[in-house]
């Protein structure tokens, strides 16, 4: 039933947003698509037709993740799925029936602009976000 068509965007926590930025802009040569570092701590990079978002690890996006990355913190805050166009209950459904926690979904700002999406995690407990293509 679900069909992913591409990866939307990840979600990298840092301690070092000068030095990512720079490696994701002037060696990656990744473009600043929007930046709301006052509420977030967010820093979203173009990355051809997907994003690239960087948040730092003391902000209140970022403390939702635990502490700095390290050995033993994790790095990636979620990734994030395309899929094809279906109807949200229909996807509720099929992931209940497998066995998949759900919430709700929500609007929110991907690499296509604001969109409905829901976060599951997958066995290992790494979030997921799924989000319908437009």
């Amino acid at each position: 039933m679900l069909e992913v068509l591409a990866i939307d965007h990840i979600v990298l926590r840092t301690t070092k947003l000068k030095e990512m930025l720079e490696f994701y802009t002037k060696v990656l040569n990744c473009t600043i698509e929007r930046e709301t570092p006052v509420e977030t701590g967010l820093t979203q990079l173009r990355a051809g037709s997907a994003l690239i978002d960087l948040v730092v690890v003391d902000s209140r996006l970022g403390a939702m993740g635990g502490g700095a990355p390290t050995q033993s913190e994790r790095n990636i805050d979620h990734f994030c799925l395309q899929i094809k166009s279906v109807p949200e209950q229909d996807i509720i459904t099929y992931l209940k029936k497998n066995g998949i926690e759900v919430g709700e979904f929500e609007s929110r700002f991907g690499a296509q602009g604001e969109g409905n999406s829901i976060y599951i995690k997958d066995p290992e407990g790494n979030e997921v976000e799924l989000r319908c293509q437009i």
